[in-house]
């Protein structure tokens, strides 16, 4: 998979998450949240982030759960430039993330860069922390 997120520390244990028996989605794939506790991999920018994907679901196997990683260290890729502490959002590009804005709920917040990076840099990322951005 281009551009998966790597794990670095794992700090809790990937949760089951619903998705189709059709769907494929590759290790380290970045994922959004449709209700009901839904995921599937990420297609635009700022959307409500569900989790990063454990192990790989593959297509038609029969099973409509995904273990996704809400919580741990990861090396994402990023789109723009972030600082350390930034809260980071899902940007248009596949598992790439982005620096925040006050505009983005808290929902859209991935986590914060423990790195500081530019464009197409992967850099460390705490996923699940909203460092106190978004308005929900």
């Amino acid at each position: 998979m281009v551009y998966e997120a790597k794990l670095l520390l794992e700090i809790n244990p990937a949760l089951p998450f619903t998705c189709a028996n059709g769907t494929g989605i590759d290790k380290g794939v970045v994922c959004q949240l449709t209700d009901p506790l839904t995921a599937s991999a990420h297609s635009g920018a700022d959307q409500t982030f569900a989790g990063i994907v454990k192990t790989e679901k593959i297509a038609s196997d029969g099973l409509t759960k995904v273990a996704l990683y809400r919580d741990g260290w990861f090396r994402m890729y990023l789109s723009g430039n972030a600082t350390v502490g930034d809260p980071l959002a899902l940007d248009s590009s596949l598992n790439h993330v982005k620096a925040a804005t006050s505009a983005n709920p808290a929902g859209d917040i991935v986590g914060i860069a423990l790195e500081t990076g530019t464009t197409g840099e992967m850099i460390a990322v705490d996923i699940g922390k909203t460092g106190g951005v978004g308005s929900s």
